[in-house]
């Protein structure tokens, strides 16, 4: 099995698949193989009762879907199309709600806020998701080494991989007077690990940068529930409306799964849609 998975491999490649898929297909095969023992017969409803088990063990749909689409090529690589299983069916409630994605205008005030009533470290929380995306739990893990101001990355990491993401000048400036004045000052000659800390020189909390959210939200007078979640769907969302490969917000987003990216893209295509016929037709 593994020779033909190899092989299944440089098929990808051949077919100038990016390296994310590719890596992402092969580890979905290689999850089905392990799960179903490397001697046992393939059958479609080994496939189905496998598609059953990445349900029961918590998956998302667009997970399982992605896992599934994943292995349904290999079998038709296999020649096993007959072992083919149909994805499930996405319901893709987390756009339904446009309050979840803040408009250029809310974006805006909402930093300009932060700027102007924040002390430094509050402001820079805020700028720092803005600019670059990350989950709210990264976020608050940020260690000093994980900044590079030389070069504008943020270096995010967990258990399985470490992924880079660019921020611009703004946040850069942001960032170096947060680190000469707000950090200096906040610690008072303490030494922390921790890019955000407090005054204990421990990492704050998820719930501490809930409230922060939330407070500046209504400061800046947007309706909106703002969320962290908001914040990095705002990001996404954003990038893809004006032309960002896909690829690449994949990677910056930390998405495992490119169908899960996907579901950006059609969000926004499907709002450039909208905006486009709101101002072309007579009647609007």
């Amino acid at each position: 099995m593994k020779d033909v998975v190899k092989r299944f491999e440089q098929y990808l490649m051949e077919e100038e698949k990016s390296k994310g898929t590719i890596e992402n297909y092969i580890r979905s095969v290689h999850m089905f193989i392990k799960w179903i023992g490397v001697k046992e017969h393939i059958s479609r409803q080994a496939v189905i009762e496998w598609k059953n088990y990445l349900q029961t063990k918590g998956y998302c749909t667009v997970t399982v879907n992605a896992k599934i689409a994943a292995l349904n090529q290999f079998l038709s690589f296999m020649g096993r199309n007959d072992c083919r299983v149909k994805l499930l069916k996405v319901q893709h409630r987390v756009f339904r709600d446009h309050s979840k994605e803040l408009n250029k205008n809310e974006y805006k005030k909402l930093i300009d806020t932060a700027e102007s009533k924040a002390k430094h470290r509050l402001s820079l929380l805020i700028q720092t998701i803005c600019a670059t995306g990350i989950r709210v739990s990264e976020l608050i893990n940020l260690k000093v080494e994980d900044i590079n101001l030389a070069v504008g990355f943020i270096t995010c990491r967990d258990e399985h991989k470490e992924r880079m993401i660019p921020f611009g000048k703004v946040a850069k400036q942001a960032m170096l007077n947060y680190m000469e004045n707000g950090r200096v000052s906040l610690l008072k000659g303490q030494e922390s690990e921790w890019l955000f800390t407090n005054c204990s020189g421990r990492p704050m909390s998820r719930q501490g940068f809930w409230k922060i959210i939330k407070f500046y939200g209504e400061k800046a007078g947007i309706q909106a529930d703002i969320t962290p979640h908001t914040l990095r769907h705002s990001f996404a969302a954003h990038l893809l409306k004006n032309g960002a490969d896909i690829h690449a917000v994949q990677a910056m987003m930390g998405h495992s799964d490119m169908a899960t990216t996907q579901m950006y893209m059609n969000y926004a295509q499907g709002e450039a849609v909208r905006s486009a016929y709101a101002g072309a037709h007579p009647r609007n």
